[in-house]
């Protein structure tokens, strides 16, 4: 869905850089943050129609970052969706549960990861959990 906006929150170079090119390469507008705190910033300042949101980050990890936004009823209803290398059984229910949209695991399966996002932005699948 060309246009629409994606906050990738990832604090790896190379995996901000895949999903850069990955989705920049789809039409979307992208914004980074590589922190908790930079990311609940840049929610409030570009108010990203999605969220990437590793989970393992400096300052606030992904879960807390969600949950703070959770709090919000004005950002409440962003698009959150969990990345992470946590591939337990068990763990996606978990995040469904914390806050999050949807959960995607890492090594990251392009084709999965965009079906997923446009799954969410084409609003096949509930925008709040």
């Amino acid at each position: 869905m060309a246009g629409k906006k994606i906050l990738i929150v990832e604090d790896n170079e190379q995996n901000m850089e895949l999903f850069r090119d990955l989705l920049t390469s789809k039409g979307y507008v992208i914004v980074e943050a590589t922190d908790g705190e930079t990311a609940i910033d840049k929610v409030y300042k570009e108010r990203p129609d999605l969220i990437l949101m590793d989970i393992q980050l400096p300052k606030f990890d992904g879960a807390e970052i969600t949950r703070r936004l959770r709090e919000d009823s004005s950002i409440d209803t962003t698009i959150i969706i969990a990345i992470t290398a946590h591939a337990m059984k068990g763990d996606k229910e978990t995040f469904l549960k914390s806050g999050f949209n949807d959960y995607v695991s890492k090594p990251i399966n392009i084709s999965s990861l965009l079906q997923t996002i446009e799954n969410h932005l084409h609003g096949s699948v509930s925008r709040k959990s």
